[in-house]
């Protein structure tokens, strides 16, 4: 008896989707085919679950061999074993990398050291995400973080070129690193309320105004750590912005400018005019001490004690703050002796932006 048989043979490696998230998920073989079951797989194609169950080992050994690749990206480009098209090479990339808020919530600022490691179970336990994936995320923040630690020039675009991620991830891994660096807290109960994206905005802000980058020509741009450490010389100009705090005449002048443009614009007027004094002690003590190391830790701590629980418990709505912030910062402008504008400017520009994006509920 003679079959005739229609035989096609290829050797582009097959990838479902689905089955590399349940996988970069830390799901077992056995929970990614009930999963796959659940949604509906085995009617869509017609399959059993031996079928299924044998597809889905398959896919995951080819995960397992790709992983060492994924370490360093540009591998997977140059290797000849999986025949991977580019697009998707792009989509294994990005999603290997990609993490979740909740977890890398609880990990940022944390020193990315075997300490931090040890707490992934409880984390996981914490966060609902599995403890396979958890490791995942850290052990990339890791790699990502040394991998660049030996690199000179700009922060994102070494993350963008070596790990081949797309802007806004780089974005993030460099809000990362950055947190690492400069150990941040960002555990206090009183900062529970800010997501991770609110700090990665916050580290942009920061990287772009008041590193070692900021400053250097394009001449000077493979200075090293030229992003992750902040501006030592900037930080100890700061002090300088005492004198509008410890100069009454100079606060006197400050308040009444700011209350002259103010008024009649805000129904918070007469709390921003009581408060005012303090809230500008608060900002400018904040600069002040950013020269030591632990009160740079506390950056976002001190602003939340020292003007959004303030403004919070007078009502301020978000759009008192900016009208507020807005004119405390220009009006430092028309003080006959205040001499330090430039350095006032590269200050506030920075604590107007996080504090626009820490205010809310």
């Amino acid at each position: 008896m003679t079959m005739e048989l229609d035989v096609f043979v290829g050797n582009t490696t097959i990838m479902d989707e689905e089955v590399y998230q349940l996988w970069l998920d830390g799901y077992t073989v056995f929970d990614a085919v009930k999963v796959r079951i659940d949604g509906g797989v085995m009617e869509e194609c017609e399959a059993s679950a031996d079928v299924l169950l044998s597809d889905t080992m398959d896919q995951y050994r080819t995960f397992q061999m790709c992983e060492r690749l994924l370490h360093s990206p540009s591998k997977l480009g140059n290797q000849l074993l999986f025949q991977i098209p580019p697009h998707r090479q792009a989509m294994l990339i990005e999603r290997y990398y990609t993490f979740d808020d909740a977890f890398v919530r609880e990990v940022l600022g944390k020193k990315l050291s075997k300490g931090t490691k040890k707490d992934l179970d409880d984390i996981s336990a914490k966060t609902s995400v599995t403890l396979k994936s958890c490791r995942r995320q850290f052990d990339n923040f890791k790699r990502v973080f040394k991998v660049v630690e030996e690199l000179k020039g700009p922060l994102v675009e070494n993350i963008r070129q070596h790990f081949l991620l797309s802007d806004k991830l780089a974005r993030d891994y460099a809000a990362i690193v950055f947190f690492a660096n400069n150990r941040f807290e960002t555990g206090k109960r009183k900062l529970h309320y800010l997501t991770f994206q609110d700090f990665a905005f916050c580290a942009g802000q920061l990287i772009s105004n008041w590193t070692v980058g900021a400053v250097v020509s394009s001449v000077d741009s493979m200075v090293e750590d030229m992003d992750v450490d902040l501006d030592k010389e900037f930080l100890q100009d700061l002090k300088e912005l005492k004198v509008l705090i410890t100069d009454k005449d100079l606060l006197d002048q400050h308040k009444s400018l700011v209350c002259t443009a103010l008024r009649g614009k805000t129904k918070a007027f007469t709390e921003m005019e009581a408060n005012f004094k303090n809230i500008s002690r608060g900002l400018v003590n904040i600069a002040a001490k950013l020269t030591n190391t632990k009160d740079v830790r506390d950056f976002f701590l001190d602003l939340v004690e020292k003007f959004i629980e303030p403004c919070r418990s007078d009502r301020w709505t978000a759009a008192d703050v900016r009208l507020y912030l807005t004119h405390y910062n220009n009006s430092a402008h028309i003080l006959d002796t205040f001499k330090h504008q430039v350095v006032w400017d590269r200050y506030m520009g920075v604590i107007k932006g996080c504090i626009f994006k820490m205010y809310h509920d």
